[in-house]
């Protein structure tokens, strides 16, 4: 099925939800950036269906392939990507003296998803340089980003994270990767795995950004720090050089994905592959973390885009398939409430995902150019705060969402020729990536409960309350009870999680995913009603099926999520170590 870039809602969202004008009235933005919105999704959409979308079941059915260390892409692929860097497209969001185009995170997420939901393996190699190049802006040197940003930014290079290490896993701190300094240089030596895109052939370079210790390092992440490793080394100009000693010794055999290739790479076979310091010794984790969390809510986008592409095709598949009866006529299954249950629990949460995460987009932005030092702070706190929640809730979803694509198709979908099969192996991947969803609970009732004195809830909690009052004042009978509820019992959720749980050490950790679901929930059936009433001011065309949307996720599918209140406050004692003893 031909893919359609959900345009309609992702200008809507972008509008009315998000609050593209604020956004573009922030300093440092050239002046008609909002209006440049629509016309910049259609040129993307594009590109996107004519170009990325028909590599999208073909890269599944070919995938890549690796001769003698060089892994060939499929046929199209050389040719999708040079209209890509032409287009600019990767260099949206970074400023003009690197060759950016300087345009808001907020437009910059509405245009990735439309590229992740025409084809999520093709996309991840834009998806991680961008996050190369955010990391090599915020913490090279001048020196190393006058040689490598714009190469970057223009598509000639693209980027790869090299994080993990067969004997580590999501252990990061025992990265056993060594670098031993060697001139103005240092020499690495160690083995990677899963690196995505890691070698390919679209690029003239890739540069590895590579975790690893020095001679000196400390044990675990505080002894961890950062290089630049060119897969071709460069030179003071920024110049290619000689094959650096770098080497792809196998692909990965994948669920789904077939278009990406994941890598298994060895740094120094012949002696140690050249690479560069970023940032400063033994502080690589920090600045592996500016591309990290700019990846996790990245790929929390590819979970919605998945999800989007899925419902497309469920829908499409709902209208034509005549099957069962009606009022005495064969009708398309669309007709039948189980299957208007299934579409419409797709669509609910993959716009109240979409609003969320163009909201996130939009904190991004004023995180980094409000003028109000103090309005800057809450919004870096804000994102903190909604980084693992969108990259738990938006991945799942997308499993979710694509495997409900299949039940709608019946039996078709579980036939591979149907390709319904296909996004729901291709988002199988996104709750592992950049940290496991378990590992991102963690991090969300953990480390981002406790920042700013444990005040990043309650700043988001306070301004929900205050939106609640809006909607009570307006009547709004049916959607403000479950809307009231859940808030009450995600405020409570969190003063168990921040301190009241007693002395189980386990005991925040056990209901740490149930927590995450808890939020996201609520922060969806805020953000479909914050759009439905937007929707009814406006007068817009959507209002109708905004409200349809609205009322259907907040009396059905909010009242489950937050029910999971007692699931929270529970402990740790049916957790029980002796069931799972050898």
């Amino acid at each position: 099925m031909s893919f359609k870039a959900p345009l309609g809602d992702l200008l809507f969202q972008l509008q009315h939800v998000a609050g593209l004008e604020q956004v573009a009235a922030l300093p440092g933005f050239e002046d008609g950036v909002g209006e440049l919105a629509e016309p910049i999704l259609d040129e993307a959409a594009k590109l996107a269906e004519e170009r990325f979308a028909p590599l999208n079941e073909l890269g599944d059915k070919v995938g890549c392939r690796l001769e003698e260390g060089r892994v060939v892409m499929p046929q199209g692929c050389a040719e999708a990507w040079s209209e890509f860097m032409e287009g600019g497209w990767k260099a949206l969001p970074f400023p003009t003296e690197i060759g950016g185009q300087n345009l808001p995170w907020t437009l910059t997420f509405a245009v990735n998803e439309i590229w992740f939901a025409a084809n999520l393996a093709f996309s991840n190699c834009p998806l991680l340089t961008q996050g190369a190049i955010e990391a090599i802006h915020h913490h090279g040197s001048a020196d190393l980003k006058r040689r490598y940003l714009r190469h970057l930014t223009e598509g000639r290079w693209t980027g790869t994270m090299c994080l993990t290490e067969p004997q580590a896993g999501s252990d990061v701190g025992a990265v056993a990767t060594k670098a031993v300094p060697d001139g103005d240089g240092f020499r690495i030596t160690g083995t990677k795995l899963y690196i995505t895109f890691g070698e390919h052939d679209l690029s003239d370079n890739i540069v590895h950004l590579v975790l690893a210790r020095l001679p000196d390092a400390p044990e675990g992440t505080k002894g961890i720090s950062l290089f630049a490793v060119p897969k071709y080394v460069v030179d003071a100009e920024g110049g290619i050089g000689a094959r650096n000693d770098v080497t792809c010794l196998s692909l990965e055999h994948k669920l789904g994905n077939h278009l990406s290739p994941t890598c298994l790479l060895q740094f120094g076979e012949a002696g140690g592959a050249w690479g560069e310091l970023l940032g400063e010794p033994h502080d690589g984790m920090r600045c592996m973390f500016t591309m990290m969390n700019q990846a996790r809510l990245t790929v929390g986008l590819q979970g919605l885009a998945i999800a989007e592409r899925a419902y497309q095709q469920a829908r499409a598949y709902a209208g034509e398939r005549i099957q069962g009866r009606r009022g005495g006529q064969r009708v398309p299954i669309v007709e039948h409430p189980d299957v208007r249950r299934m579409l419409l629990t797709m669509r609910s949460q993959i716009e109240a995902a979409r609003g969320l995460m163009l909201t996130a987009g939009a904190a991004l932005d004023a995180s980094r150019r409000h003028p109000d030092g103090v309005v800057r702070s809450r919004m870096r706190g804000r994102v903190d705060l909604l980084t693992p929640i969108c990259k738990a809730w938006f991945t799942d979803l997308g499993v979710e969402v694509s495997s409900l694509a299949v039940q709608v198709h019946g039996g078709m979908g579980y036939i591979e020729e149907c390709a319904a099969a296909q996004h729901y192996r291709d988002a199988r991947i996104t709750p592992i990536y950049e940290g496991t969803n378990g590992i991102q609970a963690l991090d969300l009732v953990g480390r981002k409960m406790h920042m700013a004195n444990g005040e990043l809830p309650w700043q988001l909690f306070e301004e929900l309350r205050a939106e609640l009052r809006v909607f009570e004042q307006e009547s709004a009978d049916d959607l403000v009870p479950s809307l009231r509820t859940a808030l009450a019992n995600a405020e409570a959720a969190t003063r168990w999680v921040q301190g009241d749980h007693g002395t189980d050490a386990d005991a925040v950790a056990a209901g740490a995913s149930a927590y995450l679901r808890l939020m996201a929930m609520t922060l969806g059936g805020f953000t479909l009603t914050r759009g439905a009433r937007a929707a009814a001011a406006a007068d817009h065309g959507l209002a109708a099926s905004k409200r349809l949307t609205a009322t259907f996720f907040v009396q059905q599918l909010l009242p489950p999520a937050a029910a999971l209140l007692p699931a929270i406050v529970a402990g740790s004692a049916t957790l029980d170590d002796r069931l799972f003893a050898a």
